[in-house]
């Protein structure tokens, strides 16, 4: 494989367990909790099984009972912790469950990765709680990986999920070689985030210089003066509650859409480690996508290039680095860099966050 064809690559890149079955109903209309309302869970997620069940996992200490809906029904009930799993769901684009404590406000919470034909690391950007113990509301904000593969089927699912912003943090090369397929109605947005960079421009040929190509472009998304146009235009779209749903993707979902999402927790309060613990989930779901760019590698190849496929803690961590250093906090950043001031920043709050 030569440098031109790899480079054209690295861009296009609890308790004890119990089951019960759900009975059949039509859908029920989202119950997100009013801000006001207290949540009391330190903790809940929803994962899809690959049989089709659903595994539910919550916290809520304090609390004596939670009740579980979907669809209108009643599918779990248990106490302050829970595992269980629930099948015989009637299919729907996503699974929506509403974790319901004896008293505070609920959850309406689904899977985070929703599954297209076309993409690998399409994901929510919500369903995190953050340090003061408020959620962001999932079903609001988007998070993915290249657009230009979307099937038609995808194209409708994601008409049904609400999509109406799109925001392509490529490249132009990128946008012109694999253009966005997108439901028609959806505003378009270019917000390249490295136009002002030269970091694609010549390849790493050692496994050092790759790690520190990724570590000086996650620097790059905080200080060049592309990216925090780019930034910029993705924050002003997500507290502009007429856009949502929206979307922002690069071309393999994790690096520039990593800062993206990273910056927005932030913002939002989500603590560090759960920030990363997101950030580092591309690396689970771009697996097997990775693996197979890999394996048509010679091995000295795939040793070079892994890094430039991988998210790791260690770029991330330069970006928050970049950040203290040219800002001296994220807050100046936010305001400096970004543009977002403190009106900005509680119209972010009142429209990604409750509890």
């Amino acid at each position: 494989m030569n440098n031109t064809r790899l480079a054209a690559v690295v861009l296009a890149l609890g308790a004890a367990s119990v089951t019960l079955t759900a009975p059949a109903a039509s859908a029920a209309p989202a119950a997100h909790a009013p801000h006001s309302s207290r949540i009391p869970f330190t903790a809940a997620t929803v994962t899809a099984n690959d049989d089709g069940s659903y595994r539910l996992v919550w916290k809520a200490p304090g609390v004596r009972s939670v009740t579980v809906r979907a669809h209108g029904r009643v599918v779990a009930r248990g106490g302050a912790t829970g595992d269980v799993t629930v099948r015989g769901l009637p299919a729907a684009d996503r699974q929506w469950f509403d974790f319901v404590p004896g008293r505070g406000g609920s959850l309406h919470l689904a899977d985070r990765l929703v599954k297209l034909d076309g993409t690998v690391n399409f994901r929510d950007a919500g369903g995190y709680r953050t340090a003061d113990g408020h959620w962001v509301k999932m079903g609001e904000i988007y998070r993915s990986d290249a657009l230009d593969k979307l099937t038609a089927a995808d194209v409708a699912k994601l008409r049904r999920l609400g999509i109406r912003a799109d925001y392509d943090l490529r490249t132009a090369s990128e946008r012109a070689s694999a253009p966005d397929v997108v439901p028609s109605g959806v505003t378009y947005h270019v917000a390249d985030v490295l136009a002002g960079s030269t970091m694609t421009s010549t390849m790493p040929t050692t496994e050092e210089a790759a790690v520190r190509m990724m570590v000086d472009g996650e620097k790059f998304m905080v200080g060049g003066a592309t990216a925090r146009a780019a930034y910029a235009s993705v924050f002003a779209g997500v507290a502009d509650g007429s856009r949502h749903g929206l979307l922002y993707h690069c071309t393999a979902g994790k690096d520039r859409t990593g800062w993206s999402s990273a910056a927005l927790l932030t913002a939002l309060g989500v603590p560090r480690d759960t920030v990363m613990a997101d950030y580092l989930a591309s690396n689970t779901y771009r697996a097997s996508a990775n693996a197979a760019t890999l394996a048509a590698m010679t091995p000295a190849q795939a040793k070079v290039y892994k890094p430039l496929l991988d998210v790791r803690a260690e770029y991330l961590n330069s970006g928050f680095d970049e950040v203290e250093d040219e800002y001296g906090s994220f807050g100046a950043y936010l305001k400096q860099g970004l543009g977002v001031d403190g009106g900005e920043l509680r119209a972010l709050e009142r429209e990604l966050l409750v509890g």
